[in-house]
């Protein structure tokens, strides 16, 4: 599929997200570097609620977000995007991968399983071989404090704009 004007500049992807507060902070940044969200079911949270509202409820209006069911729902509502997976078993950092318009970027909370159980296997006798050429580190820098995967993914590439 080839982006078209109307494309978001990128995807982001928020798979079984469980923190109000990081989801409604994903959301403020998503506005601000033109993204659309996604949320993948299920959901560790109404979102009607009081701190998803507090954390960037304000922004929402702005915001071009949609739920769906299930990952293979997200799958086939972006066929033929690039996928990146923001997990700590990657060694490429967010800014060394040339994002284009409409990427997918996938992360999750930092209390859910990683994503990386969701990234593309190998063809052939590689299947269960994980292909790392769509993974993109997210995890502490130094000495500063882990953040959720879903942060980066869209930290990460605000240079894509």
């Amino acid at each position: 599929m080839s982006a078209s004007a109307s494309e978001p500049l990128l995807h982001v992807v928020l798979y079984e997200p469980e923190i109000p507060q990081n989801t409604g902070n994903i959301g403020r940044s998503c506005v601000a570097v033109g993204a659309k969200l996604w949320l993948v079911r299920p959901l560790g949270f109404r979102l009607e609620d009081r701190y998803l509202k507090r954390a960037g409820m304000d922004y929402w209006e702005h915001l071009d977000w949609e739920v769906v069911d299930d990952w293979n729902a997200l799958q086939r509502k972006l066929e033929g995007h690039r996928f990146w997976f923001f997990t700590k078993h990657a060694t490429a950092a967010p800014w060394e991968v040339q994002y284009r318009r409409g990427d997918v970027l996938v992360g999750t909370d930092e209390k859910a399983a990683d994503v990386v159980r969701l990234a593309p296997r190998g063809r052939g006798h590689g299947e269960r071989r994980l292909r790392r050429d769509s993974l993109v580190a997210a995890g502490p820098v130094d000495d500063v404090r882990p953040q959720p995967e879903a942060r980066h993914a869209v930290v990460g590439p605000v240079d894509a704009r």
